[in-house]
């Protein structure tokens, strides 16, 4: 008598962890990867990474260039958690054929774009010696091996603080100062406190 209640009991038991184990396999899950992105899980099993930059509201877009003195270039990094000038970010960016498509990859901030909002051009780390949209910057600790960037000088981006997903660092003054010298020549656009912005 004893060993059929036993076998009622582990039957009961036996029910109920399948009952749970199908409804969580058949509910969405999102979890956190160490990227900092949110990985969702659908029906039908399959997976894909969102990061801040590719959520509507926030996304990191492609704009056309500013027209001179509609942007201007600044320089005020701070490990405040917000994209600040001077700062190289990480942000989802989109592919250059503009279909929902995109990446994760470090930006250099160059100047604000409204309240909630900056300007930034893309850093890579495919060689462009000799190409006038590349501006080469060396390497830093936005790569995690070392590599050297060039700065893409032919697109700029607007991203908005809430699709940053990490600060990488501050690019040294120096090297940005080249960056906005190279940027000024090509746009017109004038450093903050310049005789130009003053006047």
């Amino acid at each position: 008598m004893a060993s059929n209640q036993g076998t009622r009991v582990l039957r009961a038991v036996g029910r109920f962890l399948n009952d749970v184990i199908r409804s969580a396999a058949s509910s969405p899950r999102i979890k956190s990867t160490p990227s900092g992105c949110a990985r969702s899980t659908a029906h039908g099993g399959s997976t894909s990474l969102t990061s801040p930059g590719s959520v509507r509201g926030s996304e990191t877009v492609e704009v056309e260039p500013p027209a001179a003195g509609a942007l201007v270039l600044s320089y005020e990094p701070d490990t405040d958690g917000d994209p600040d000038a001077g700062e190289v970010i990480w942000t989802w960016v989109p592919y250059a054929e503009n279909d929902g498509r995109g990446k994760d990859r470090p930006v250099l901030v160059i100047g604000r774009h409204g309240q909630d909002r900056v300007f930034a051009v893309r850093l890579t780390s495919k060689a462009h010696e000799g190409d006038r949209d590349f501006f080469a910057i060396g390497s830093g600790p936005w790569d995690s091996q070392g590599r050297p960037s060039w700065v893409d000088l032919d697109q700029v981006y607007s991203v908005h603080r809430d699709g940053m997903r990490r600060e990488a660092s501050a690019l040294d003054l120096e090297r940005f100062t080249r960056v906005a010298q190279a940027l000024q020549q090509r746009y017109g656009w004038e450093p903050e406190g310049s005789s130009a912005q003053s006047a």
